[in-house]
């Protein structure tokens, strides 16, 4: 049986982690840190299975930065590795890792496309202990000489469901064969799905399985509503909602339908920004940037881009093109909410979808509110604070389009990590145009 712990003061983290945590106003561990710190810290394998927003990058960072404390690494023989599956979320969790890792005297390096490979391959030389990265870039350092797996003895797996839905397990597996073979792991996944399980199977020694929110996911704090329109009434409400105070993301299908929509909003009054994989990594970091400082107040997003985003005081996502999947419904939702946060997650249907989108609830375990909306009534602004734009065009300046960004080597993605072997891209390529992972 295992140990929940009622207070960080409890765990047995190093004083200076306390510290940190004291100084950031952290006192309380959530629930998926009470019950993993016990396990990780003692160095035993970890599958932890909880919701977004849950307090995951804690539960892994602490002790990875904890049992890490006090070693140092060689030039491109990293101590410790986190994997993610998107760029922003690698940021994400170097920026929520920082202040910790300051306090115990080591070093990270972020490993993602979109960015200079010198600059990286530069950090993982001046001996950065902990990498956080997207895996067809690592692979890249890897391949160049610039990186060895085979100090690295604490390994972290985080949104593991997102790798493999992705397509990435390929990747993931070649890098986990490369890590020390005693060394500890840890996999955080909302689902165990897609591949996932035989990645524990093989990889992970006996784990310590924790559960948060299981099966469902959900947030009590979260409610979500459908709202039934018509097909000559949706844009309208969708520019309303839109037009709300506070910041909103706007789930899109397709990256060009998010750039339509922000555009129609743009023209409308709106502060819009579309943020997908079409962007360059420099442009989407200041598009979200602009969103947190409120520059931007409606996100159109597709899902993977908006993977990892993590705002503050985000009320409510809008799910203007419904998912087609139970997990992606969850993963939009988690956007919101977050940390024990109020928020709301709103699904607009079409007569056509109302079968597909009650199927999909009743997968995701939730009962919706249900309203039915028409141009004109109280129920849209009642239940999403929609309102009138003020209908004089508005424009976000533009972010810069980074200069010199240098070919990846092997196949990759814009949205953050190598493109799997088994699948084509479909489409041509310029010669100039460069990869990204």
């Amino acid at each position: 049986m295992t140990t929940v712990i009622p207070s960080f003061a409890h765990t047995g983290l190093a004083p200076a982690l306390l510290t940190a945590l004291t100084a950031q106003g952290i006192t309380e561990p959530f629930p998926i840190q009470s019950a993993t710190l016990p396990d990780s810290l003692a160095g035993r394998d970890v599958l932890g299975r909880g919701r977004t927003g849950s307090g995951k990058t804690l539960a892994f960072g602490l002790p990875l930065l904890s049992r890490t404390a006090g070693h140092k690494a060689r030039p491109g023989r990293p101590l410790a590795l986190v994997l993610v599956p998107t760029r922003e979320l690698a940021q994400q969790v170097t920026t929520a890792l920082a202040p910790y890792a300051r306090a115990v005297g080591l070093r990270c390096a972020t490993v993602v496309g979109g960015l200079s490979l010198q600059r990286q391959a530069d950090a993982l030389r001046a001996g950065a202990e902990v990498v956080v990265a997207t895996p067809g870039r690592l692979h890249d350092l890897i391949n160049r000489g610039d990186a060895r797996l085979d100090q690295v003895e604490i390994t972290v797996l985080d949104e593991a469901d997102q790798m493999a839905d992705m397509g990435f397990l390929p990747q993931v597996t070649k890098l986990l064969e490369q890590v020390a073979p005693q060394g500890q792991r840890m996999l955080f996944s909302a689902t165990l799905d897609g591949g996932v399980d035989r990645l524990v199977r093989r990889f992970l020694n006996n784990p310590v399985t924790h559960s948060v929110d299981p099966g469902t996911a959900t947030v009590t704090a979260m409610t979500h509503h459908v709202l039934h329109v018509d097909a000559v009434d949706k844009p309208d409400a969708l520019t309303r909602i839109a037009a709300r105070e506070g910041r909103t993301i706007l789930f899109m299908g397709t990256k060009h339908r998010a750039d339509r929509l922000a555009r129609q909003l743009l023209s409308k009054g709106v502060r819009a920004a579309a943020l997908h994989g079409g962007k360059s990594q420099p442009q989407r970091t200041r598009i979200l940037e602009q969103f947190r400082n409120g520059q931007v107040t409606a996100l159109v997003a597709t899902d993977v881009a908006a993977r990892g985003i993590h705002v503050d005081g985000l009320d409510m996502v809008v799910n203007v093109d419904p998912p087609t999947e139970a997990k992606d419904y969850l993963h939009r939702g988690g956007r919101t909410a977050r940390a024990g946060e109020s928020g709301s997650v709103v699904t607009l249907v079409l007569p056509e979808q109302r079968r597909d989108v009650s199927r999909l609830m009743a997968i995701a375990g939730i009962r919706p509110e249900s309203v039915q909306v028409r141009q004109g009534d109280g129920a849209l602004a009642r239940v999403t604070g929609a309102r009138e734009p003020s209908g004089v065009p508005v424009t976000i300046a533009a972010p810069p389009v980074a200069a010199g960004r240098v070919r990846a080597s092997g196949g990759s993605t814009t949205d953050g990590a190598a493109r799997p072997a088994h699948r084509a891209s479909g489409r041509s390529r310029r010669p100039r145009r460069p990869r990204t992972v």
